[in-house]
C-alpha cells in the first residue's frame, strides 16, 4: 500500500498546494464511488474517512455510493450460496436480494458512516429506498439462440438500472452539513428492490446533482496505455479510439462509459484513481499533479 510523504518540507508543500484548491471547490458537490481495495483494508478505510471528513470541513460537499461485492459474496457463502453471474453481474434471486439489502443497506453502509463519524465528520447512511430517491427498472438481457427464432430474454432477478433520481434527499443532508452515504440499492414501479451497479449510480447521481466532479475509486493506477502508463486528460474521442484499438477492454470498459455519460450530462471532470493509495482522494483533489485518469467533456 503505497503512503503520503512524511517528510516535513513535503508536508508543507502539499497544503500550500491545496490552498487554491479549497478556494475552487468550496460549496461546490464531488461524488465519489468507494468500492475496492479501499473497502477491505483497514488502513485505507480509514484514511478515506478522514479523507471524506476533510472535505467537508473546508467546505467542500462529498457524496459517497459504496458498492460491497466481496462482503456480500462473503455473506452468502456463509448461508452456503454460491454467486453466480452473468455478463460481471450478479445473478439475483428474492433470498440474494435479501442478504445484498442486509450488506450494502446495513453492515457495510454503517461501517462507513461509523468510521466518518468517529474522525469528526457527521454521515447519514441511507439506500436509494429512503425517500424514494432512486427509482430502478429491472435490467434485462438477451442472446441468439439458433434454437429460437426470436432473441433469447436472460432474466438475472433483481438486478436493475436506474430510471429516475430525486435528489431532494441528498440536498436536504448536504444543506444539514451532513455526508451522505448511499448503497446502491433502488426500488421498482413494482415495489421490489433492485441491486444496481455503484458506478452507474454514482454517475447518474453526479449528474443530477450538478456535482463539479465525479470521482471512482479502483485497483488500479487508472486508464493505461499498452505498455502500462498512465494516461490522462481523456476526451470522447480518444476514449472512442482507445476502445477501439483494444487499449482500454474488460473491467475498466464499464468505468470508463460511465465517466464519458457523466461528463455528456454536465458533470465537469471524473477522476479514475487508485484506491490502493493512502489519501488518495486528498492527493487528487488537493495537489497539481493527481494521482489518476481524468476525463473531462
Amino acid at each position: 500500500m503505497a503512503t503520503l510523504s512524511t517528510h516535513p518540507a513535503d508536508s508543507v508543500r502539499i497544503l500550500t498546494e491545496a490552498l487554491p484548491y479549497i478556494q475552487r471547490f468550496r460549496g461546490k458537490t464531488l461524488v465519489v464511488k468507494y468500492g475496492g481495495n479501499a473497502m477491505v483494508d483497514n488502513e485505507l478505510k480509514e484514511s478515506f474517512a478522514r479523507d471524506v471528513t476533510l472535505m467537508k470541513l473546508v467546505g467542500i460537499n462529498p457524496v459517497v455510493v459504496h458498492g460491497g461485492g466481496p462482503q456480500i459474496g462473503a455473506h452468502l457463502a456463509k448461508i452456503g450460496k454460491q454467486s453466480q453471474f452473468f455478463e460481471g453481474m450478479r445473478i439475483t434471486d428474492a433470498e440474494t436480494m435479501d442478504v445484498v439489502e442486509m450488506v450494502l443497506g446495513g453492515l457495510v453502509n454503517k461501517e462507513i458512516v461509523t468510521l466518518i463519524n468517529r474522525f469528526g465528520g457527521r454521515a447519514v447512511g441511507l439506500t436509494g429506498k429512503d425517500g424514494d430517491f432512486i427509482r430502478a427498472r429491472k435490467l434485462t438481457f438477451t442472446r441468439n439462440n439458433p434454437e429460437l427464432q426470436a432473441p433469447e430474454i436472460i432474466d438475472i432477478g433483481h438486478v436493475g438500472e436506474v430510471a429516475s433520481i430525486d435528489p431532494a434527499v441528498v440536498k436536504t443532508l448536504e444543506d444539514g452539513d451532513f455526508i451522505p452515504i448511499i448503497a446502491p440499492v433502488g426500488v421498482g414501479s413494482d415495489g421490489l428492490s433492485y441491486n444496481i451497479n455503484a458506478d452507474l449510480v454514482a454517475g447518474k447521481l453526479a449528474q443530477v446533482l450538478g456535482a463539479e466532479k465525479l470521482i471512482l475509486l479502483t485497483n488500479t493506477t487508472g486508464v493505461l496505455d499498452k505498455a502500462g502508463n498512465l494516461l490522462t486528460g481523456l476526451n470522447r474521442q480518444t476514449v472512442e479510439a482507445l476502445i477501439e484499438d483494444g487499449t482500454i477492454y474488460g473491467g475498466m470498459l464499464p468505468k470508463i462509459r460511465c465517466a464519458l455519460d457523466a461528463v455528456q450530462g454536465g458533470v465537469r471532470n471524473v477522476h479514475i484513481i487508485d484506491g490502493r493509495i493512502a489519501h488518495a482522494l486528498l492527493l487528487e483533489i488537493f495537489t497539481d499533479s493527481g494521482i489518476g485518469t481524468l476525463v473531462r467533456g
